[in-house]
């Protein structure tokens, strides 16, 4: 089962498609900047700002997914403020990232670019 799916099944969904799919890219850049954090760790050069922004843009992502997933109440003015915060960190996360050579930065470089991608298209999306 997907994410997306159980957001549209909630009685108070709007069928928003662009909020289901950053609440999926946000699940997984959450984890993914975690990952990267840990192996960073392992590297033997100082990684301590990419470990630092993986950390933050994991929290923030985290945080950003949980509110984008509750659908009862109204605190949309919020959430798109989280959004484009959220897209501003992914895209911090990934230039960090992609300073280095090592697979598991390119690989989260790239989920932060797609996520802060889908986290504009649903901000906009917001009314």
């Amino acid at each position: 089962m997907s994410i997306r799916k159980m957001i549209a099944l909630h009685p108070k969904d709007d069928n928003n498609q662009a909020l289901g799919d950053a609440v999926h890219h946000l699940m997984y850049c959450s984890k993914m900047c975690l990952s990267c954090a840990d192996a960073c760790m392992s590297e033997p050069m100082d990684m301590t700002q990419c470990i630092r922004l993986c950390l933050d843009c994991s929290d923030i992502c985290e945080a950003t997914a949980r509110l984008g997933a509750r659908r009862t109440g109204d605190d949309q003015p919020m959430l798109r403020e989280l959004l484009e915060l959220c897209a501003r960190m992914c895209e911090a996360c990934a230039a960090e990232c992609e300073k280095h050579d090592h697979e598991h930065c390119k690989l989260c470089a790239q989920i932060c670019r797609e996520c802060a991608e889908d986290c504009r298209k649903a901000a906009a999306s917001l009314v």
